[in-house]
C-alpha cells in the first residue's frame, strides 16, 4: 500500500488529476526534469489520500498542490516555489518569490486555483500517463 512510496528518494507532487492546468503543469515539469527526480500522484487516488493522511493534510482543500520531499511537505505557493528550486537551472531563481509574504503568495495561488476549471477546463477522468511516463506516476 503506502510503504515504499513515501520512502523513495524522489520528491512527490500531489496534484488535481481532473484539472487541465494541473495536468499541464505536471507534463511541463516532466519535460523540464531530465534527471527524472519527480514522481506524481493524483490527489484523488487512494495513494494520494493516504499520503495526505500520513502528512496530517487529510483535511486539505483539493485546490492545493502538495510537494512531499523526504520528511517535509509544502502546499500551495510554497510547493510551486519548491518545485522551481528543485528543477534548478533557469527555474531556481524563481524561488526568490518565497521571500514575498506567504499571505500574498497564497492569495494569488488561491485566486488561480479557485478559477482553474473556468479558465483552463476540467477533464472527465484523471490524467492517464502514456506508457513512457507511467514510471513517473505512483499508483
Amino acid at each position: 500500500m503506502l510503504t515504499k512510496a513515501t520512502t523513495l528518494d524522489h520528491p512527490t507532487l500531489l496534484f488535481d488529476g481532473y484539472c487541465n492546468l494541473c495536468s499541464g503543469s505536471v507534463l511541463a515539469i516532466i519535460r523540464r526534469d531530465p534527471q527524472r527526480i519527480f514522481r506524481f500522484v493524483s490527489l484523488q487516488s487512494d495513494l494520494g489520500q493516504a499520503l495526505l493522511n500520513q502528512h496530517s493534510l487529510s483535511n486539505i482543500d483539493i485546490d492545493s498542490v502538495v510537494l512531499i520531499n523526504g520528511d517535509s511537505c509544502s502546499i500551495k505557493s510554497d510547493a510551486v516555489l519548491d518545485v522551481f528550486h528543485l528543477l534548478g537551472g533557469f527555474y531556481r531563481p524563481l524561488a526568490v518569490f518565497k521571500y514575498l509574504p506567504i499571505s500574498f503568495r497564497n492569495w494569488v495561488y488561491d485566486l488561480i486555483a479557485g478559477n482553474r476549471y473556468a479558465w483552463f477546463g476540467k477533464k472527465d477522468v484523471c490524467l492517464i500517463p502514456t506508457p513512457e511516463l507511467r514510471e513517473r506516476f505512483l499508483p
